[in-house]
């Protein structure tokens, strides 16, 4: 009795081993693209790295070893095999300007020129091909980044007589490479009826030699006075030429993205009127990456129309709109950044406040009662400082108001007893980290070394105080390159070597982070994107070379191998 029971038993037990053993290798519902023999650092620390994920439709299904994940394999899945190199989540850029990106392929690009007599030659070509009375328009030219200083000049910048000998009919706009001043031959100021007795504006500065004439610098909110004139050139388009324009801005800025492996984009500003323009390619399905907008328009606008701007995922999860954003200050490059005390070598000046305490605080109340995200350009300790104090007080007038995640944009440099605030806040701070190697050479000249190490590019300070930081580019600032971003993120190191305060480096681990997962954190998306796990958006990057250890010199050689989107491979090199 005892044997026909245990036999029995064995069969029931070798039945059920069997079935299990089929059941788990039958094959599963078909992928639509499956990644295998890499290695996948995912970001998700239930599975921090793996071989092999399966995608089907925009989601991710499954991630595990190649041998797990061939059973998702069908003769219609796309098949990309890594050769061992490294997939990660898509690379989300959390602060640049996207029409700008597009508009600076557009333009003469003075990112990479080693002096002003290039500057020269460069518009003199353009001047010979230009029609008459075109403006030519350039940006990236920074005083500080030239290999000699040019003659004659005011703090280190050029007057504008050569420029106005090569160009006397064609009016000239150059922006600095921060975009917070700009430059402008004698025709540009004469079309902006600029004189020796026009005043500063509020918020600006218009560059004057020691006779008090105009050398063509003008800086922060003084560079209106320019747009003026230019503005009304551009009207004299029709409304096919400019729209033209304004699409191909888009097209070249999506184009850029995704050569450089930017899947998601957090636009730093644009008025209604571009967001209508990326709510139209958003509908088409030609977006092709994912954009998340701050809306940038007056306190009268935004109260008139921000109820019927709150976008969430239109375009299959493509465009989103639910942050607004301000600039309390200029840039230190151009000495506009607000500091609280004056420059080290400028004593004569504290920088700029480019709109008032209380047109920022209106912004606030308008943001907070429209649950919309508020992001604040703060660049000098003392922009820093207002702004954490008109945060705290809007948090206090709506207690209960939770999770808010407001942002200050750059928060660059800080005072000491600000660091902490960040954390007690609950404030994100979206830095960019190749600011913090190009702005290094004259960050000393501008603060002197103390304020520098107390309170310049702090990430370790702010992390241990609790602060999630968002990486990004502030591109067309600088290039939108991540992986440049990244190098300097982790190294700091300065073009001629040095290491700008070492001890605030992030680790590499950090560094992902801060340009995938905390990303979507500082945007209300991490449960869609930023990591590579089941049921989240698929958004993936392969690299040429693994920079989470590859040897730190060998990690600006690294190439965008695939751009993927939603499962859609969007850039392939």
């Amino acid at each position: 009795m005892f044997s026909k029971l245990y036999s029995k038993s064995l069969i029931m037990i070798l039945t059920f081993l069997f079935l299990g053993s089929f059941f788990s290798c039958a094959k599963k519902e078909p992928a639509d693209l499956v990644l295998m023999n890499g290695k996948i650092v995912t970001i998700d620390d239930k599975k921090p790295e793996v071989q092999a994920l399966a995608v089907r439709g925009d989601v991710i299904v499954a991630l595990g070893s190649d041998k797990r994940i061939k059973s998702y394999i069908s003769q219609a899945t796309q098949v990309i095999d890594l050769e061992g190199n490294l997939a990660i989540p898509g690379f989300i850029d959390a602060h640049g300007h996207f029409t700008g990106l597009g508009s600076s392929k557009m333009r003469l690009d003075f990112m990479h020129i080693k002096d002003w007599d290039e500057v020269v030659s460069m518009v003199k070509k353009a001047v010979q091909k230009a029609q008459p009375g075109e403006w030519i328009l350039g940006r990236g030219w920074h005083q500080e980044k030239w290999d000699k200083i040019p003659e004659p000049n005011v703090d280190g910048l050029p007057f504008h007589h050569l420029l106005s000998k090569i160009s006397p009919d064609n009016p000239v706009l150059l922006s600095h490479a921060s975009g917070h001043s700009s430059f402008a031959n004698a025709k540009a100021m004469e079309l902006a009826s600029v004189t020796k007795k026009t005043l500063n504006p509020p918020g600006g500065e218009i560059v004057k030699d020691s006779a008090g004439n105009p050398i063509g610098v003008f800086r922060e909110t003084a560079q209106r006075l320019l747009r003026r004139p230019f503005s009304d050139y551009q009207e004299k388009r029709t409304a096919e030429q400019i729209k033209a324009e304004q699409r191909q801005e888009v097209e070249l800025a999506i184009e850029e993205c995704l050569k450089k492996g930017v899947t998601s984009f957090h636009d730093a500003g644009s008025p209604f009127e571009t967001i209508d323009l990326f709510k139209e390619f958003a509908k088409e399905g030609k977006l092709r990456m994912r954009l998340w907008v701050m809306i940038r328009d007056s306190n009268e606008r935004l109260n008139q129309r921000l109820p019927d701007y709150r976008i969430i995922g239109i375009g299959e999860n493509h465009l989103t709109v639910k942050a607004i954003k301000r600039s309390i200050d200029g840039a230190l490059g151009p000495h506009g950044a607000w500091l609280l005390k004056p420059y080290e070598d400028l004593s004569s000046s504290s920088g700029l406040n480019t709109s008032t305490v209380e047109s920022v605080k209106e912004t606030a109340r308008i943001a907070i009662e429209n649950d919309f995200q508020l992001c604040v350009h703060a660049i000098g300790d003392r922009a820093n400082q207002e702004t954490l104090n008109i945060f705290e007080e809007a948090f206090k007038a709506h207690p209960d108001k939770k999770d808010l995640r407001w942002r200050i944009e750059h928060s660059q440099h800080l005072h000491p007893d600000d660091i902490p605030r960040f954390g007690q806040l609950s404030v994100i701070a979206s830095m960019q980290g190749i600011h913090c190697t190009s702005d290094g050479p004259y960050v000393l000249k501008r603060l002197g070394e103390r304020r520098a190490e107390e309170g310049a590019y702090v990430w370790q300070k702010l992390m241990k105080s609790g602060v999630i930081i968002c990486n990004g580019t502030d591109v067309p600032v600088e290039d939108i390159d991540p992986i440049a971003c990244f190098y300097a993120t982790v190294t700091r190191k300065m073009k001629d070597g040095t290491v700008f305060y070492p001890e605030q480096r992030m680790s590499r681990k950090e560094a992902l982070r801060s340009y995938t997962y905390n990303c979507a954190y500082a945007a209300f998306q991490e449960d869609k994107l930023g990591s590579l796990s089941p049921g989240k958006l698929a958004d993936i990057v392969v690299l040429s070379k693994d920079i989470m250890t590859a040897p730190e010199d060998e990690i600006l050689n690294t190439q965008i191998l695939y751009t993927i989107v939603g499962g859609k491979v969007m850039y392939q090199k």
